[in-house]
């Protein structure tokens, strides 16, 4: 698929969200309330400790406002928006168009993130820096890299988000694995709680997974948590699961799309 096709698949998830405008005004307010719950928290918590986890107070609610400004540009709803037109028979009509469908896909997803750029995420930033006590980034070459690192994120979240929806091939319905899919990326890329705080087996295990690169690795970037070689380190790991999840995907829905069987005409 050439970049051209690609963009024009981002235009139309663009123009797509538009017919849902309205519920990302609510949606600041939801950002709103979910940050202060966590705000409220974290201050009971450094009440009686100046440093938790690697963290001081302002560096733990600096991750939690950023974190949550990030995830509401980089989560996406394709995972749904297959799964609805493979179980609706729509998907026999998207697998005759001469393009690679998961790209198509995933460009839909890069549409969104734009969408939910300008609609949500800085309106939702403007509301939660003006009352929370966030520092800024370590300095403007950590931005920088905190801004490509958060372009992985959009890749990881719709290469997986793909997947889970292309498992509707196989299955009857898949409410259970979206809920499924869906906690376990809120918590395994770091927005509940940093990984630093997991129990040293969780954190091994997670740190072999590419969840943490969604939203943990953009935030110790933003921070200046870690080194330059870390950070080399980091950004190479989200290169290769970048570059694997784009060649699953396909693979992926290559085998499985040899089943669908669409009924009608």
């Amino acid at each position: 698929m050439s970049l051209r096709v690609f963009a024009e698949f981002a235009r139309m998830g663009f123009l797509d969200m538009l017919a849902y405008r309205l519920r990302y005004y609510t949606g600041v307010a939801n950002y709103f309330i979910s940050v202060s719950v966590y705000y409220f928290i974290w201050k009971s918590v450094f009440a009686a400790n100046p440093e938790f986890g690697g963290f001081r107070f302002q560096e733990i609610i600096t991750y939690v406002v950023v974190g949550w400004v990030i995830r509401s540009m980089y989560f996406n709803n394709i995972d749904w928006d297959l799964a609805t037109a493979i179980q609706e028979g729509k998907i026999s009509m998207e697998m005759l168009r001469p393009v690679n469908l998961p790209l198509s896909y995933i460009g839909r997803a890069f549409g969104e993130a734009a969408f939910r750029t300008v609609l949500l995420c800085f309106p939702t930033a403007l509301v939660l820096l003006s009352v929370f006590p966030v520092q800024g980034p370590r300095d403007a070459l950590h931005f920088g890299v905190f801004l490509l690192s958060l372009l992985g994120s959009v890749l990881i979240v719709a290469n997986v988000n793909f997947l889970v929806g292309a498992c509707a091939i196989e299955l009857t319905s898949i409410q259970g694995l979206l809920r499924f899919k869906f906690w376990m990326q809120e918590l395994l890329s770091g927005l509940l709680v940093p990984l630093a705080l997991f129990p040293a087996p969780l954190r091994e295990i997670s740190s072999w997974l590419p969840f943490e690169h969604i939203g943990y690795t953009p935030m110790l970037i933003y921070l200046g948590k870690i080194s330059w070689a870390q950070i080399g380190r980091t950004l190479l790991l989200e290169c290769f699961w970048i570059v694997f999840l784009l060649a699953f995907s396909n693979w992926f829905w290559n085998r499985v799309s040899r089943r669908i069987t669409i009924h009608g005409g």
